[in-house]
């Protein structure tokens, strides 16, 4: 453990304020008589998860810890209490797996200290004997395809000839023969097979947008293209199962993203489903035939849209007996059988069985069980309003007890961590949360916001975040902590900034950009230097290049070059006058362990005051459930010396953990004696 590199006097400075606030009524009274939710039982591993049927229906495979470790559990589907771990992870634990269509074998994904190097595994569930299907060292395997047609093997793309492009390969489950499919040399970054495991289309990403090739007699032709503003909002979906159509989401010609399908060999398009409010995903489609069956469409929270008549008994069924938040996580072949995982803001993920045929919907677990009576918050779905008139979807969370007649505001301000997603092209939705769960639960809201950039909202939402890093996607949080501080949810000086990814650099961008605009900062994973962030990105990124340079700033021109400068944190780290925990763990490929070291080691040469938790066996995020425990336990003592909020005591939790702590473990109460 590194001794923290600071002034004796600037350290004093910064944290004499925290310690008046301490002899003050804190947060963390306010939740005195409300029971702590422990960290392991939010962040630790589930007691099961990840559900699924055998495609024949037999057998139902889940996943479940074995002394500590993630691992897959494989039983009779008449009775799941007898099932048995049919795999030995005894390390990083299995977060993935699936069904092969052969009913013989589990598939699951690994990598190495969270490289995202992922290889396949195959196990054999009636003699539990696994296989790495793909045994290369330093090489990326990405499942590309299973088909009835042809059970025993399974389409898996590899970059082990060269380092930026897959090549498609037949892997036979069994034995492990691998047999090229096809070499990528038209540096195609997408794949779509048909139910022979061939491939019917591909897409290739270029400067000015993509374009979708199709197979015809053996050659790649021109299908369709569109341009780069329709890039994050348009997708292949499947092939159907005749070979000849295929399904899409699709913005080309209109804003948010519509169920289409498009004819192969002509081109056509049809419309099959659309709104208005946000974007087509989450496509239910036939598990033999492919054909469509019903979609989703997620503004505030998911809606179901049926295509098949076949379905809709189903979602009538299903909606009366579980709510409105459930989904299908997995079918049978025959598609009689579905699992059903429901999602709600006051409980946390439950696995059900349903029978179609009898109507019959069976409780199979609850994926954590020790939450069943804790004091859970629910989860406001709220419209605000950016400066410019965009809408902003946003979800809050109170701390439990502080709105006591229910109108959604707390009676009396209470501290606010704002919880900034990563992506940036992704969302914030609404359902069960284990961080605002959490938060709320040491005395603070949370407010989650889906900034410009955010996808699902359509495509004008998506490139209103063009070049817009630090500026106007920053713009938008600070507009919903402005409309936080009017509604009298918070005081301006009690905000907290937290996130991961680009939630990371959003928090290293509002101490820097905005240094009076909050209290503290919790960068997980976040980026410093744009510069040094696009020169590193792993090489099978390289299809994604173009898209990264248009949307974050591109540093092969000088007007690039001075754009990225100018939004890195990294440039005005001298401005940074709040307390600032970094998380970051070693084997990450996308943000590398460099962008949190030249942060911190310019706040060092500064005087600047930080901690910094670095995990050398994780990438990006923490996988294991000990990592992740140890660094919310780091988190809650941080933000308890800047909000006022509770925390529980380190206890157990950093052991089996490979934290460490290279700065600053004297600014988090009992960091120093758990380290010991």
């Amino acid at each position: 453990m590194h001794k923290i590199f600071v002034g004796a006097t600037a350290a004093a400075m910064l944290f004499t304020s925290l310690a008046f606030a301490q002899a003050t009524p804190t947060a963390a009274e306010a939740v005195a008589g409300t029971a702590v939710i422990p960290r392991s039982a939010l962040f630790g591993n589930p007691e099961k998860t990840q559900a699924r049927l055998s495609p024949d229906g037999k057998y139902i495979s889940y996943i479940a810890p074995v002394n500590g470790v993630l691992n897959v559990f494989v039983g009779p589907r008449s009775d799941p209490s007898a099932a048995k771990a049919v795999t030995k992870d005894a390390k990083r634990g299995i977060r993935q797996h699936f069904w092969a269509l052969d009913n013989k074998h589990v598939l699951y994904l690994q990598d190495e200290g969270g490289d995202e190097n992922w290889h396949v595994y195959a196990v054999d569930v009636a003699t539990s004997t696994a296989r790495d299907l793909t045994p290369f060292k330093a090489v990326q395997a990405q499942v590309a395809g299973l088909s009835w047609k042809k059970p025993g093997v399974v389409a898996i793309g590899l970059n082990d000839r060269a380092a930026e492009w897959h090549d498609l390969w037949e892997v036979n489950i069994a034995t492990g023969k691998r047999t090229l499919i096809e070499q990528n040399s038209q540096e195609f970054g997408e794949w779509e097979l048909d139910l022979d495991l061939k491939p019917k289309l591909a897409i290739k990403n270029n400067a000015d947008g993509s374009e979708i090739f199709r197979k015809a007699a053996g050659k790649w032709v021109s299908l369709l293209k569109f341009g780069q503003e329709d890039s994050l909002t348009t997708a292949i979906v499947t092939i159907e199962g005749t070979g000849t159509t295929a399904l899409m989401q699709s913005s080309v010609g209109r804003d948010k993203s519509a169920l289409v399908r498009v004819d192969i060999a002509s081109g056509k398009q049809t419309v099959l489903g659309s709104s208005e409010q946000a974007d087509v995903e989450n496509v239910w489609v036939e598990p033999r035939t492919r054909s469509p069956q019903a979609y989703t469409v997620n503004y505030l929270k998911p809606e179901i849209s049926v295509l098949s008549p076949s379905v809709q008994k189903d979602v009538t069924l299903l909606t009366k007996q579980l709510g409105d938040g459930w989904g299908i996580a997995n079918r049978t072949l025959d598609d009689s059988m579905w699992i059903i995982v429901t999602d709600d803001a006051l409980a946390p993920a439950a696995a059900h069985l349903y029978d179609r045929k009898a109507g019959i919907v069976t409780k199979l677990f609850d994926t954590r069980p020790a939450l069943a009576k804790a004091p859970l918050v629910p989860m406001q779905s709220l419209e605000l309003k950016a400066r410019d008139g965009l809408t902003l979807v946003s979800y809050l969370s109170l701390p439990p007890g502080s709105d006591a007649n229910g109108d959604g505001r707390p009676d009396k301000p209470v501290p606010l961590v704002l919880n900034v997603h990563g992506g940036p092209w992704g969302r914030d939705t609404y359902g069960f949360d284990n961080e605002h769960q959490w938060l709320a639960n040491r005395g603070y809201a949370v407010l989650a916001v889906n900034f410009r950039a955010s996808t699902g909202f359509g495509k004008s939402f998506v490139n209103a975040g063009n070049k817009e890093w630090g500026t106007k996607m920053h713009d938008d949080l600070l507009d919903a902590v402005e409309w936080a501080v009017k509604e009298k949810i918070t005081t301006a000086d009690k905000v907290a900034i937290y996130g991961g990814s680009y939630g990371g650099y959003a928090t290293l961008a509002g101490l820097t950009f905005t240094p009076d605009a909050f209290a503290c900062g919790v960068d997980i994973v976040g980026p410093s230097n744009l510069a040094t962030l696009l020169a590193s990105i792993p090489a099978y990124w390289k299809s994604f290049y173009e898209e990264l340079a248009s949307r974050v700033g591109d540093p092969r021109t000088e007007d690039g070059k001075k754009l990225l400068a100018d939004r890195s944190p990294l440039t005005h780290v001298s401005a940074i006058k709040k307390p600032l925990l970094i998380a970051q763990g070693a084997n990450d490929p996308r943000v590398k362990q460099a962008e949190s070291d030249q942060i911190v080691k310019a706040m060092k040469e500064k005087n600047i005051p930080v901690t910094y938790v670095l995990y050398p066996d994780e990438g990006h995020g923490f996988a294991r459930p000990n990592n992740r425990t140890s660094f919310y336990a780091v988190a809650e003592g941080f933000l308890s010396q800047c909000l006022g909020g509770r925390y529980e005591p380190v206890g157990k939790d950093f052991e089996g953990s490979s934290i460490k702590v290279l700065e600053g473990a004297s600014f988090v109460p009992g960091l120093e004696a758990a380290l010991k």
